[in-house]
Formats: structure tokens, C-alpha cells, sequence
């Protein structure tokens, strides 16, 4: 499955939503969270997804009514 890591707004995300939404299961659209990285301060969140597609990506975040500044996949080494 690609990976795929994303930049866009906390849109007022708490560590404890955070945490749940890294826990929970695959979405109606393929996507998990593997990582979630964030900055308070500079009102920052970046996701790291397993995801079948860009475009299952961009759709996972509508659904919280998030637009992505950018999403690109990348590789990991396990």
C-alpha cells in the first residue's frame, strides 16, 4: 500500500483527538494513519497515511472539512 505524508492546519485538534484518530481503524476510503506529527505553536499537523491513492487521501481530510497545503507519497524503511 503507498505511504503518503501531508501538511494542513490543526483546525483546533487536541492531543486526546489526535491520539484516537492515529488508533482508529481503516476509513471508507483505504486510509490509515501510521504517524501523526504536530506543532501547536505554529497551528502545524502533518499525517503520515497508508492509503490506496493521493486522491483517498485528499477525500479522508474533507470528510473533517480539511484542505491539505500539500500531500505527496513517500517511501519508508521499515
Amino acid at each position: 500500500m503507498p505511504r503518503y505524508l501531508d501538511a494542513h492546519n490543526m483546525k483546533g485538534f487536541d492531543e486526546k483527538t489526535l491520539r484516537q484518530a492515529k488508533n482508529s481503524p481503516k476509513d471508507q476510503f483505504g486510509v490509515t494513519h501510521k504517524d501523526i506529527l504536530y506543532n501547536m505553536e505554529e497551528d502545524k499537523l502533518y499525517c503520515i497515511l497508508d492509503a490506496p491513492n493521493k486522491e483517498a487521501v485528499e477525500k479522508h481530510h474533507e470528510k473533517f472539512g480539511i484542505k491539505c497545503d500539500w500531500i505527496t507519497e513517500v517511501k519508508a524503511i521499515d
